[in-house]
């Protein structure tokens, strides 16, 4: 299938929250990324970059909630109706959205406003965890792990329908890269939506770029867009400590660069998110660096020839 055409700038929101789960922290991710130079790195490499700055979002208490339910449902599902206004006016715009977060369950936001403007909107996945629960399923009821989901249609009719409708994308437009953490009931509902996942062991095993190779060649043969969606908890803890949920194994920092710089290669990334960087819990501000080299390297000057084709 072909994308549709390039666009032609990359306009940076900033969505800072933490309510997706319990760990403060997230919510100072997108400043901890500028203070680093992140903005000012991008358009030394020649990228037409908009600073949007942060959504103004409410300060909101932790709500109390019963086993199985929903974590701060109603004050997530507010925050994620203005991410899908906003990054949905992105994309009118003719520009690419990179979103930075902010806690994972933004995804939810990004995707609904970014998939009405595709016919088959595929999703690049790049996370340690799989964000595939549903209230029935979560051990914790944290919308940070229920994102993929909720996004295919699957979970709180709440989070399901945010944007004003359901079923964003499909179970065949979906990669999962760099996962090693599923619960249980993740594994099942992945199983039987027959999605496709390459994992860190696969990065290891094959090397990253070649499975990136992969993805890259499955999606584009099925979609007119590709979102990515990358937590920062996919790089191994030893090099970069400061991520909400943690998960010891991951791959060194140079292999995710590598795949990012495959990814960057083929011009076909149509938005992007970069989650969970906690700068309260970083070490030395090796996790902010690392997140800065992230993106630097999925939009570096390769990029840019996407952006002026």
């Amino acid at each position: 299938m072909r994308l549709q055409g390039k666009k032609k700038g990359i306009t940076v929101l900033g969505v800072p929250t933490w309510l997706g789960q319990e760990m403060f922290g997230t919510q100072l991710g997108p400043d901890a990324m500028r203070a680093a130079g992140l903005v000012r790195l991008l358009r030394s490499a020649g990228l037409d970059i908009i600073d949007e700055g942060n959504l103004n979002l409410k300060n909101q208490a932790i709500s109390s909630f019963a086993s199985g339910s929903v974590y701060n449902l109603r004050a997530v599902r507010d925050c994620l109706e203005l991410v899908a206004i906003k990054v949905s006016e992105i994309v009118c715009s003719g520009r690419i959205p990179l979103v930075l977060g902010g806690d994972h369950s933004v995804a939810i936001g990004s995707i609904a406003g970014i998939s009405r403007h595709y016919r088959s909107l595929g999703l690049l996945w790049y996370d340690a965890h799989g964000d595939s629960n549903t209230p029935e399923s979560s051990p914790s009821g944290y919308i940070q792990g229920m994102p993929v989901a909720a996004s295919l249609g699957a979970g709180h009719p709440e989070l399901v329908a945010v944007g004003g409708y359901k079923h964003k994308i499909r179970p065949e437009h979906v990669v999962l890269f760099g996962v090693r953490d599923l619960d249980a009931g993740e594994r099942t509902f992945l199983r039987e939506k027959n999605i496709k996942i390459y994992t860190s062991e696969d990065m290891y095993r094959r090397g990253s770029a070649v499975i990136m190779e992969e993805a890259v060649a499955y999606l584009t043969s099925r979609c007119d867009g590709i979102h990515l969606s990358c937590d920062l908890d996919v790089l191994d803890p030893q090099e970069a400590s400061g991520v909400g949920t943690p998960v010891a194994g991951g791959v060194p920092l140079s292999q995710h660069l590598e795949a990012m710089r495959c990814l960057a290669s083929h011009k076909v990334v149509t938005s992007a998110e970069f989650m969970e960087l906690n700068p309260l819990l970083d070490k030395d501000g090796k996790t902010i660096e690392a997140a800065v080299a992230m993106i630097r390297a999925f939009l570096g000057e390769r990029a840019l020839e996407a952006c002026q084709a």
